[in-house]
């Protein structure tokens, strides 16, 4: 599992898949979330701008990202 490091108090799901180099641009980000392929803590997850806090796990095509 690969760590996400953040400075703030949450990341953009979107950030966070162009971040650790899940997709290429933000309009792949954009487009494989609205598809219903990303998951978050587990549950689909649709919501784009969708706010991320340490601790939470996001899982896309095998890999997983933990924010801390």
């Amino acid at each position: 599992m690969e760590k996400i490091s953040i400075t703030g108090e949450y990341i953009q799901l979107n950030q966070l898949l162009k971040l650790a180099g899940l997709v290429e641009n933000g309009g792949e980000a954009n487009s494989v979330i609205e598809q219903g392929l990303v998951k978050v803590n587990n549950k689909q997850e649709l919501r784009k701008r969708n706010k991320l806090y340490k601790g939470m796990k996001v899982k896309f095509e095998g890999k997983e990202v933990e924010v801390i």
